[in-house]
């Protein structure tokens, strides 16, 4: 019998969301400025390598500045999430997740894969309507459940609504997947202003902070907690000090919360990518940096969101990382990234 689809439930956040992407926006003119005064040599340029199941794309990527916070719907070179090569086989039935920052990206890719491996999914993101649509439309065509949640995790009373909400919909939650991000490049320390450490400190570890908090109370033996780290906690990077240190704190905060959580069988784990194609860094650097995105890297060319996911879907599956926990996972095509 034909059944008629419902649209993905949606859950609205406060009025703070759409004032904090237009904080973001204003942070992003302002490292502008500063940064058009910085000369920057031209790295040599690196044969990019190929190595998994379809050709991914290579430098130069499409040359394009994105306002913040990033919408993919605006990217011309549209990021690939579907792990088309990837087949499901209800590692994750029955299960619940949230993704935060789960509209695009890697947030996008991860939040696909689980659907496709039997959970279903709560998405929370800023204001990203239509990015957060489209990757419901595409859970729920993986056979999920979707919920749509905006607003800003750097409030902790939102953090504990969306943890609510989710439960209230899907009965319970057992996976949480710390996602969310602020990035911005700054030449110098002196330009690195108040206003964007606190942005950065806020949303990166702090929002990771509110949203473990806030669904600790409902994970169970055999839940876990996993967060998003970077390349940049291992090795810094010199023009994102905050955020390098926002992510060197996540990777202290995965390993000191999977000894807290382990005598309750909650395990917590990190991913650590590499250079990642996402709206993030389109949103961060100028049109002919953006261009130039991983080609400096080990593999020389970005990481596509979909040979991310699956690392996800690793550490979420207790038939597959049973035995896994204060883990830091390295996803970076190479020892350096």
């Amino acid at each position: 019998m034909a059944t008629t689809r419902k649209p993905p439930a949606k859950a609205a956040g406060k009025p703070s969301a759409k004032r904090t992407s237009a904080r973001q926006k204003q942070l992003q003119d302002q490292a502008g400025t500063a940064n058009a005064k910085a000369a920057k040599p031209t790295p040599p340029k690196k044969k990019p390598v190929q190595a998994g199941a379809r050709r991914q794309p290579e430098p130069p990527m499409s040359a394009q500045h994105l306002a913040k916070p990033g919408k993919e719907k605006d990217l011309d070179l549209a990021p690939r999430y579907l792990a088309a090569d990837y087949a499901g086989s209800g590692k994750l039935e029955g299960r619940r997740a949230i993704i935060t920052g789960g509209d695009s990206g890697i947030g996008r890719a991860v939040a696909v894969l689980f659907a496709r491996e039997g959970a279903d999914v709560a998405i929370v993101y800023l204001d990203e309507d239509e990015d957060a649509r489209q990757t419901a439309a595409q859970v729920e065509k993986e056979g999920g459940r979707c919920l749509l949640i905006a607003g800003d995790v750097r409030d902790s009373a939102f953090c504990d609504r969306a943890v609510k909400q989710t439960v209230k919909q899907f009965g319970g939650v057992d996976i949480l997947v710390n996602n969310a991000a602020f990035q911005q490049h700054v030449a110098r320390l002196e330009d690195l202003h108040d206003d964007q450490i606190e942005e950065t400190l806020l949303t990166n570890i702090g929002g990771y902070l509110h949203m473990a908090r806030a669904v600790l109370p409902h994970l169970e033996q055999g839940d876990c907690i996993i967060n998003t780290g970077s390349e940049t906690a291992l090795f810094g990077s010199k023009e994102l000090l905050d955020y390098s240190a926002t992510k060197g704190a996540i990777h202290a905060f995965t390993k000191s919360l999977a000894s807290q959580l382990l005598p309750r069988g909650i395990r917590v784990n990190a991913v650590a990518p590499g250079p990642v194609w996402t709206p993030l860094n389109p949103a961060d650097r100028k049109a002919r940096d953006v261009a130039r995105f991983g080609a400096d890297s080990d593999m020389g060319r970005p990481a596509q969101p979909e040979e991310l996911s699956p690392a996800y879907v690793f550490l979420a599956s207790p038939v597959m990382s049973s035995y896994v926990n204060g883990v830091v996972l390295p996803v970076m095509g190479g020892p350096r990234g």
